[in-house]
């Protein structure tokens, strides 16, 4: 019977070649989209799942809340690796990460320098906290001795034969000597160490050796013994404030407590998260790499979801659509003696073809789309084609998506009465129209709600891109490692000014875009040891042109000026720092505040003016309290350019480098490009909507036209007999479209307060937001009626031009 009900199927799709195509191509594009999102979701979900143990390996965290500023660090005090140790027998190992950004390195015998991205100090339990092995070295002294690093294999490779590494000398920043121990493998894309390449010993790194519990630079991990539960040490983590925390802050402010910390609305809590979650869960400042969020991950599961949903109601809506030209052959099998259940394997089989057809289809859109959608997401996925799992995962869905699509025609089907059908009296009532009414709402409903949600997330991006951040990021040039001319810097920042395509140029290691960030505490002058009065701000150390060269508006006070010899000890603050203070911006305007809150000589800085609050973060937060101060420490320099030929511009400024700084890279970019890249992620996401509202649109779509198919040809004789009674084409073409777009009405009304509450909530992340206008959802829904319309015209039209002699004559 199986074989017999094979023959019959093939034959019966073969018979009907136009819904069969739409049946596989419609379910094929679904189950690709399914499949190309499910290996993006699969590559985040793995994120730090290959490192030994990570089930046991777990990051702590800082939430404080001090002089007017709440902020949740990835980073915590020095001394909290050894206190962990110590304090909890359920921590069986600890180590730290203390970042360090990019650097320049070159062997001890070159001139020529060669920039890493992304370096770090580390422990020495570096190797055993995450079960590494080294390519060359001992892991047993590797990294145990001050001034001496390892280096990934790629890194080894720029600068000589990865096995000769070990032994080498190189410099670093042009200043340190560091001996090469080791060489490990590159990490691969899915770890938090994806772009580290150098990692240095922390035992050179005089800073980690010292006990300061009020300073946060040190990413510590921890690992627990396998029996131990990581919920035992949260508390007695809290418990860190008063064992360690406050008697180290009494230091500088006697007669502190814990109370008196509370009582003034402040707070300090550690706590910890499992490594694996980082990636999707943390979004923290001072993170060791970016991360993603789990929101995208529930958007993108959620159209994946939908895809695969749209795809089978196609299927059921051609399916039962179609009944009508089956229902004689039903009626016939059952007089013949076929029972219901014969009937229901009969038309499951069918739809099992139809679904292994579109697995296949599927298969080899999504492997030739696989390195397009990588672009799109930034990602590096390949086919897992030596997994047995994937494919028998594939194929076990491929199975069980014929038999959701194909179930409900199947049993509507194998309920049609033989008399009733065989006679012709109950042809109105065949073809389920209510279920597929639904159908076709549902399908619409999921396309406008998509179309709603690509027009917000594309909405804010713009907002982002052109609202007044405060500061001009255009024509704004950042030359990278100008610490590496040592006192040359300055004079190469005045030759870059003497460009005649140079507005202005500025020397900092401090950006408004992604760049060095650095907090301190002040105390105001009349209540030094109140920390009430505390005022927690971000410290930038600039030049005289860095206000004018940032084009920030001044709004009390000066600008620093080289003819006050007083200004090396003036500080210029936004308007955050003065709300937080609780003056207005002229009543600031002399007060003196001090960083050096432990010292007994303590330095006063004095308030000269302050700026207009400008946006240093991303728009998902507030903008913090921050202070200017007069520096000659600079990490880049940025360079205002006119309007005109940048590449002249970059060309003559790397020409003045190369004078004075022969050997060491010209390295650059552009701060807009900078301030983009910080969206990457919203932007992907804009992306990433608008290709899958597209193919949720293009299913929707070909089930309309199936469906427009159906219907003219069902009415071919009432649309015969009405152009006989002289009814024009335009009034025909509108009896057939009218149904369809009531539908897609219904769809609109749906979909619009869904999409509504669903943008809002993804919008609650953004401090700073567009309000979704009324526009949004006239365009989604005129963009919905145009597209019904001009899918189910064609059908329309057609059916309504063809010649009624023809429809009328045969019966």
């Amino acid at each position: 019977m199986f074989k017999n009900h094979l023959k019959i199927a093939w034959r019966s799709l073969k018979k009907q070649p136009f819904i069969s195509f739409l049946n596989t191509f419609g379910l094929a594009i679904g189950i690709a989209g399914g499949l190309l999102i499910s290996l993006y979701i699969h590559d985040e979900l793995s994120y730090d799942t290959m490192f030994a143990d990570a089930n046991r390996i777990h990051r702590v965290h800082a939430d404080i809340k001090f002089g007017g500023e709440d902020r949740k660090f990835a980073v915590t005090p020095a001394p909290m690796s050894e206190a962990v140790q110590n304090d909890f027998s359920e921590v069986e190992l600890t180590m730290r990460f203390r970042t360090q950004g990019s650097m320049l390195l070159r062997k001890a015998d070159t001139e020529a320098n060669i920039k890493e991205l992304q370096t770090t100090f580390v422990d020495s339990t570096f190797f055993k906290m995450f079960g590494l092995n080294l390519l060359a070295g001992d892991i047993k002294t590797a990294l145990r001795s001050p001034n001496t690093l390892i280096l990934t294999k790629s890194a080894a490779e720029k600068h000589f034969n990865a096995s000769d590494a070990v032994g080498q000398i190189m410099i670093l920043d042009n200043d340190n000597s560091y001996t090469v121990t080791g060489v490990i493998n590159d990490f691969p894309k899915n770890s938090f160490l994806r772009d580290h390449t150098v990692f240095m010993a922390m035992s050179g790194y005089e800073d980690s050796r010292i006990v300061n519990w009020g300073s946060n630079n040190y990413q510590t991990y921890i690992k627990l013994i396998p029996s131990a539960n990581i919920e035992d040490i949260q508390q007695p983590l809290r418990g860190f404030l008063s064992k360690y925390v406050i008697p180290g802050v009494q230091q500088f402010m006697p007669g502190i407590t814990e109370e008196q910390f509370k009582a003034a609305g402040n707070h300090l809590i550690y706590s910890t998260m499992p490594m694996t979650d980082i990636h999707l869960r943390s979004d923290r400042v001072a993170e060791i790499s970016g991360n993603n969020d789990l929101q995208s991950i529930y958007i993108l599961s959620f159209i994946a979801i939908f895809l695969l949903v749209l795809a089978c109601v196609n299927f059921m809506n051609l399916s039962t659509a179609h009944s009508l030209k089956r229902a004689k052959e039903v009626g016939i099998r059952k007089t013949l003696g076929s029972n219901r259940g014969e009937l229901i394997r009969q038309f499951l089989i069918e739809s099992g073809l139809v679904s292994l057809a579109s697995l296949v289809l599927a298969v080899i859109l999504a492997i030739i789309l696989l390195p397009l959608f990588n672009d799109l997401a930034d990602k590096d996925i390949s086919m897992p084609y030596e997994n047995p799992f994937f494919w028998l995962t594939l194929l076990a869905s491929g199975i069980v998506l014929g038999l959701i699509s194909g179930g409900y025609p199947a049993f509507f089907m194998s309920k049609f009465i033989p008399v009733k059908v065989l006679k012709g009296t109950s042809s109105n009532s065949l073809g389920g129209g209510n279920v597929r009414n639904v159908l076709v709402i549902f399908q619409f409903t999921i396309s406008v709600f998509l179309i709603i949600s690509t027009l917000v997330v594309y909405q804010q991006l713009d907002f982002i891109q052109n609202k007044d951040l405060g500061f001009s990021k255009d024509q704004v040039l950042i030359v990278n490692d100008a610490f590496s001319l040592d006192n040359k810097a300055t004079s190469f920042k005045e030759e870059v000014k003497k460009l005649s395509y140079v507005k202005n140029a500025t020397l900092s290691s401090f950006f408004p875009t992604p760049s060095s960030r650095s907090d301190s505490t002040f105390a105001p002058e009349e209540g030094l040891t109140d920390q009430e009065n505390a005022l927690s701000m971000q410290r930038w150390g600039v030049d005289f042109d860095y206000v004018s060269t940032m084009d920030f508006e001044i709004i009390a006070g000066r600008d620093f000026d080289r003819d006050f010899k007083n200004d090396s000890t003036s500080i210029i603050v936004n308007e955050s720092a003065v709300s937080v203070i609780g003056v207005s911006p002229q009543e600031a305007i002399g007060k003196r505040y001090t960083p050096d809150v432990s010292d007994e000589n303590p330095k006063y800085y004095t308030i000269i003016g302050v700026v207009r609050d400008f946006h240093f973060s991303p728009f998902r937060a507030e903008i913090e309290s921050l202070s200017l101060h007069l520096s000659d420490r600079a990490y880049a320099l940025a360079v205002k350019l006119e309007t005109g030929n940048f590449s002249n511009a970059i060309a003559g400024i790397e020409g003045i480098w190369n004078q004075i700084a022969p050997g060491q890279p010209f390295d650059y970019y552009f701060m807009e490009d900078a301030f983009n890249d910080t969206y990457q992620s919203e932007q992907r996401l804009g992306r990433i909507f608008f290709i899958f509202t597209a193919l949720s649109i293009l299913i929707a779509c070909l089930g309309l036209f199936g469906l427009a198919a159906f219907n003219a040809e069902k009415r071919t004789k009432e649309i015969g007999i009405r152009k006989v009674m002289g009814a024009s084409v335009s009034q025909i073409s509108y009896r057939l479209s009218v149904d369809f777009l009531k539908l897609v009405g219904v769809a609109i009304l749906v979909s619009l307060p869904l999409g509504w509450f669903a943008m809002n909530k993804w919008l609650e992340d953004f401090s700073y937001r567009i309000e979704i206008g009324i526009w949004v959802f006239v365009v989604a829904a005129f963009l919905a009626v145009a597209i019904s319309i001009l899918t189910v015209s064609y059908q329309s039209i057609k059916a309504a031009i063809a010649n009624p002699i023809k429809s009328l004559r045969t019966e």
